[in-house]
């Protein structure tokens, strides 16, 4: 290779890299090579190598005034500088993808077009090499960046048509950040944030992980970080929740979230097009990438490999990789043992189903924002009776407003008992024995233990005697059972305690209050 070449494009390099951030030089400048610079009719040329059409059309629209101004500092106004692009083979029977332009450095008015050198011939070209040829038209190109156009044809006939005509656009479904900051639609739900996020036990690891990588992306230990749960514990709330942070602290250039159901659906489709260069060119200048539900990558191989590719390329530049499943990485079927320990390498997270403190804040928090005034017994009512995830918990509350508002109803305990009935039928369970105790002896400071001991201790005896009321008014449980729950008593036994708590009810106010509130937190428990 001429040394002259690669000391003018070593210049030429110097100078764009000085006008552009380091992860746009990295990527489309760091790989180009210098070929030749050669003088041909009193023109300076340099051609440099560039790995495919795609690199070709992406500098001839982002970075054409950048290079014109360069290649008139190094070479001076005579210079001109030329692609050398590799042909792609990757299908014999289609034309291929080489092409090279000229960038004169004055504007195109103030060029002649006799300063262009004619086409090649094509018979220079021979498959699986690289070929040289001119720009569109044969003519000098405009200052301003061009709109993209076809590479010229295999046979060199790229300036066949009228003077002035233009191939037809090659559209570009992906956009990605140039010399300047591209708009890219980062996909993310603006409501999901971590001020609206519940912490409790059930996700605080995973919370405390997503809040250190918001603050750095890309520079903690946990990359890639990957959150695990089942359905509608907050995982896509939560990986969101870093995507808006960051955003809002415009910490990285590029964020983006994807499913990996459209993740897939783009990589089918650029296969369809012929463009997987560029959607995997896309998704490697991403600085904080968030892709939810990879378990639905299993047995889609080809995918697997792209993301393989794309999550090296990632990780190795230091960019975050945040990734939600709903299955620990190791119980994921379907998936490549190289794509799975990748998953690992930095941290794993669960999330799990919220306690019924957590599900109290999350109704509290979802009928705040809604502007509902809710009452308490209403919440722990919803809260004690739905425990599946958050997703059927909010549901639950929507409907319930939904109802109170089209009928005009009261937001109460009874409406909710009547709307939320058939919701709540499907994961309810009968009321032990064990619950009544517990609840009756929480609600009297008693230990439960004492219930089911021989002791005669006047608090203790009221304590059982009501539980026994309520085991045999809530409990399909015969009065034999009952008794064998409290220490082995008879039925006779129940039955006495049972008429005895009746008879106190009617001529004691105090205490068939007490009984009566007892019996509400009984039903907030009831399933």
């Amino acid at each position: 290779m001429d040394q002259s070449a690669e000391t003018a494009w070593a210049q030429c390099r110097e100078i764009i890299q000085e006008n552009i951030n380091r992860q746009s030089f990295n990527t489309w400048f760091e790989p180009l090579k210098a070929q030749s610079l050669t003088e041909e009719d009193g023109l300076r040329k340099l051609t440099i190598q560039l790995p495919s059409r795609f690199y070709y059309e992406w500098l001839e629209e982002h970075y054409f005034s950048l290079l014109r101004k360069t290649i008139t500092k190094v070479l001076g106004p005579n210079g001109r500088l030329f692609y050398d692009v590799v042909i792609e083979q990757e299908n014999p029977d289609e034309p291929d993808h080489g092409a090279s332009m000229q960038l004169p450095a004055r504007r195109g008015d103030d060029v002649s077009p006799d300063a262009s050198p004619p086409p090649p011939d094509p018979a220079e070209a021979e498959p699986g090499q690289t070929r040289q040829t001119s720009g569109s038209n044969g003519s000098s190109p405009p200052s301003s960046p061009p709109e993209r156009r076809s590479a010229p044809e295999r046979d060199g006939n790229a300036s066949a048509g009228p003077p002035g005509s233009q191939q037809p656009p090659v559209s570009n479904p992906f956009a990605i950040p140039g010399i300047q900051k591209a708009e890219i639609d980062s996909q993310l739900n603006s409501s999901y944030t971590f001020e609206r996020f519940i912490e409790g036990d059930c996700n605080r690891l995973a919370r405390s992980a997503a809040w250190a990588i918001a603050q750095e992306p890309g520079a903690t230990s946990f990359n890639p970080f990957l959150i695990y749960g089942g359905v509608g514990l907050g995982k896509t709330h939560l990986i969101q929740a870093i995507g808006n942070y960051v955003q809002a602290k415009d910490s990285v250039d590029t964020c983006l979230y994807v499913s990996s159901e459209r993740f897939t659906t783009e990589f089918v489709q650029s296969i369809q097009r012929n463009r997987i260069s560029e959607f995997s060119m896309f998704y490697r200048q991403i600085d904080l990438l968030i892709v939810d539900d990879v378990q639905f990558f299993s047995g889609k191989e080809k995918t697997q490999e792209e993301f393989f590719h794309i999550f090296n390329a990632l990780h190795q530049s230091g960019r975050q990789i945040i990734l939600s499943a709903d299955r620990p990485p190791r119980d994921i079927e379907g998936i490549e043992e190289r794509l799975l320990s990748r998953f690992q390498w930095g941290l794993s997270a669960d999330v799990q189903s919220p306690g019924l403190e957590t599900r109290i804040a999350i109704l509290q928090r979802k009928a705040e924002d809604d502007g509902i005034d809710l009452d308490q017994e209403v919440i722990e009512f919803i809260a004690h009776n739905i425990k599946s995830n958050i997703r059927e918990l909010e549901g639950a509350l929507i409907r319930l407003l939904a109802h109170a508002t089209l009928h005009q109803r009261d937001l109460d305990l009874a409406l909710a008992k009547e709307v939320l009935r058939d919701l709540m039928q499907d994961m309810q369970v009968n009321l032990t024995i064990e619950e009544i105790q517990q609840i009756v002896c929480d609600y009297l400071d008693i230990p439960e233990d004492l219930v089911r001991a021989k002791t005669r201790k006047r608090e203790v005896v009221r304590a059982r005697q009501i539980a026994m009321y309520f085991s045999k008014k809530l409990t399909q449980h015969s009065l034999k059972t009952i008794g064998l729950h409290f220490g082995g008593r008879d039925h006779s036994t129940v039955i006495h305690a049972n008429n005895t708590v009746e008879d106190q009810i009617e001529t004691d106010d105090q205490f068939a209050s007490m009984v009566e509130e007892i019996g509400r937190k009984i039903e907030l428990r009831s399933r």
